[in-house]
């Protein structure tokens, strides 16, 4: 079997293959003895049915299967043994059934979409802004006030406060105001209410410089506007029964449960950080900073990749496509796109298309890898972000390896995570190996450019 190509422009190529009876024929003759081996054909035992009988019956079809098989194999291994940088995968020149009755020696044909050759090189001449967002001492102050809150305790208040939670025993008010009673009244012995999570202003005003021992008259199903769910958890029914209460209720307080924030110390440190991390109020302060300039981080890293996408497309994307090819090969592979859409829809995919080959290049240049190790790094600051949602922000490390682990078994998130850690080193890269522009922005100013319509 030959295989020959020829080089129809500077992004495409095709190849020739030639294949005679010699190159095949013992295949054939295999896959038929394992037919006649393996498949039940009436009039016959197992395993003793004739080469002829088996030529008769399947030849046609086992030999059309062979040379296409051993053709395209052919033609993979041509590409594979010279590196060819080929987009998508061969398309056929012309399919057509085979002249079996006729022929024995075909010639097969296939077009190559090759990848153009790029020549990106990136210095320090090469200029893209970069937009760090300022860390305010607002926004210290508002996380350190968070944290105090978080790792505050609680105990037990004289007075109601806007965050107190309040203890107490609840009974059904008729519609004079009159306590209810019979079997169907709701009395609950002890339940737990927080007025801040109330939906009505009118309804946490009532509970307002309250005391123990004083009685709140309120509506339930006015603080959480009608959610049964909600209902039936402060009065301790189902939420069948829960839908329907629209009475008032009278609340005797027997406990009011406030919260101290934690005050700066060792303890507040290590609860926020982890142990020996933090050994002073300043060193708090700028931790504070840092991990707030951390979360900000990606927003600005963002911004970067959009715009050094762009100018890197913009610079050097002027490069020719083999666009012919491509089409028709999208349209072998995709049931949606025919002769009538093709032309639009692939003019949507090239700008996509360019960057793929503009940052594999750039890749190949930085000889960038994604590693185990890398991923796992990934999936461990995933793990600790998740559990810093739920307050938890100084897990060790075995819990939040083993959390990050879960992560990447997950064959959803797994391609996704790879996806994202390759984007970050490219990005990584191309920041070192550029001029970046810094202009350091407020939040809000942040916020304002990139609400901005882009051109």
């Amino acid at each position: 079997m030959n295989v020959n190509m020829q080089k129809t422009s500077d992004v495409s190529a095709r190849l020739t293959v030639d294949i005679v009876a010699a190159d095949y024929a013992d295949k054939v003759k295999e896959d038929l003895k394992k037919i006649g081996k393996t498949h039940t054909i009436p009039g016959f035992r197992k395993g003793h049915v004739s080469i002829a009988d088996l030529q008769r019956r399947f030849g046609r079809q086992v030999t059309s299967d062979v040379i296409n098989e051993m053709v395209y194999r052919a033609v993979i291994k041509y590409i594979e043994d010279n590196k060819l940088e080929v987009l998508g995968h061969p398309v056929p020149v012309e399919v057509v059934e085979l002249d079996l009755k006729n022929k024995s020696d075909f010639t097969f044909e296939y077009d190559l979409a090759l990848a153009p050759e790029l020549n990106i090189e990136l210095n320090k001449d090469i200029h893209i802004p970069y937009y760090p967002i300022e860390v305010s001492e607002e926004m210290v102050k508002e996380q350190d006030e968070a944290f105090c809150k978080r790792f505050g305790k609680q105990e037990p208040g004289e007075v109601t406060e806007p965050d107190c939670l309040v203890k107490g025993s609840m009974m059904e008010l008729n519609a004079d105001g009159s306590i209810k009673e019979g079997e169907d009244a709701i009395q609950v012995v002890s339940t737990i209410v927080g007025p801040k999570f109330f939906t009505s202003d009118e309804e946490r005003k009532k509970f307002e410089d309250k005391k123990v021992g004083d009685k709140v008259i309120f509506n339930p199903r006015n603080t959480c506007n009608g959610n049964a769910t909600e209902i039936a958890s402060m009065l301790n029914i189902d939420k069948e029964k829960a839908a329907e209460v629209n009475a008032d209720f009278e609340l005797t307080i027997s406990e009011i449960i406030v919260v101290r924030n934690a005050e700066h110390n060792d303890e507040f440190y290590t609860s926020v950080f982890g142990a020996d991390k933090i050994h002073s109020e300043e060193e708090y302060f700028q931790a504070v900073k840092d991990l707030i300039a951390a979360q900000l981080r990606g927003n600005s890293e963002m911004v970067f990749s959009t715009d050094a996408r762009k100018l890197l497309v913009e610079r050097y994307g002027d490069f020719q496509l083999p666009d012919e090819i491509l089409k028709r090969w999208l349209i072998n592979n995709n049931e949606a796109l025919n002769a009538e859409n093709i032309d639009e829809e692939y003019a949507k995919m090239i700008p996509d298309l360019k960057w793929q080959l503009i940052s594999d290049t750039i890749a190949a240049q930085g000889k960038l890898e994604v590693t185990e190790d890398d991923l796992l790094a990934y999936a461990k600051v995933m793990a600790q972000q998740q559990f810093a949602q739920y307050g938890m922000t100084n897990m060790d490390d075995e819990t939040i390896t083993g959390f990050a682990k879960n992560i990447l078994a997950d064959k959803q998130w797994a391609p996704r995570i790879r996806e994202r850690v390759a984007g970050s080193k490219l990005f990584g890269y191309i920041e070192e190996q550029v001029t970046l522009d810094e202009k350091p922005l407020s939040l809000d100013a942040f916020r304002e450019m990139v609400s901005k319509p882009q051109e």
